[in-house]
């Protein structure tokens, strides 16, 4: 472990060969089982009029809040042909994948713990023609930044949000709107 009192995970940025991100996560003591670590990925798609697409979940995890498409990884496949998947699946476009954003990681408490690990990334939609799944969204938008403390996000989302878009910073979307 060298200098370092708990194990990190290496993350790479496969879109660019030369370059490997570290992310240090730090790992809890507690033990889960494997069934019970949930990877996912999450797309931050902006367009060329800086707006970004969310998509107001009909489902749990977060019913009835908005979210950016995204969603879990299955097993074997390659991170960011999931999260190309899911982009589609929800609401029927194809992105490029610009940048890696962040991983975040967050454990449930209760007694049916689950360790999720949620990998961000900033993308570029390559149509802005939309077909949402119904099954899993009830509306989309395409919402300007200004518009988005507007908005009833899921926390993360806002926190990625005011992350990747610094005026977001004084307009405050981090979770707290009323729409």
């Amino acid at each position: 472990m060298g200098r370092f009192s708990m194990p990190l995970f290496l993350i790479p940025a496969p879109q660019f060969p030369d370059t490997f991100l570290t992310t240090a996560l730090p790992m809890k003591k507690k033990r889960f089982k494997k069934e019970h670590i949930v990877t996912s990925v999450v797309a931050v798609i902006v367009d060329e009029e800086e707006r970004v697409l969310l998509t107001r979940r009909s489902i749990p995890p977060f019913k009835n809040l908005w979210v950016m498409p995204g969603g879990k990884i299955d097993l074997g496949e390659p991170i960011l042909d999931a999260l190309k998947r899911e982009v589609r699946e929800e609401v029927g476009i194809e992105v490029d994948v610009d940048d890696l954003i962040d991983v975040f990681e967050h454990v449930t408490p209760g007694e049916d713990k689950y360790h999720f690990v949620i990998i961000y990334y900033l993308c570029r939609p390559l149509s802005c023609s939309i077909v949402h799944n119904e099954d899993e969204v009830s509306e989309v938008a395409w919402v300007a930044f200004p518009d988005l403390a507007g908005y009833h996000l899921a926390e993360g989302a806002g926190f990625i949000l005011e992350k990747v878009i610094p005026k977001f910073r004084k307009s405050g979307v981090s979770g707290s709107a009323h729409a």
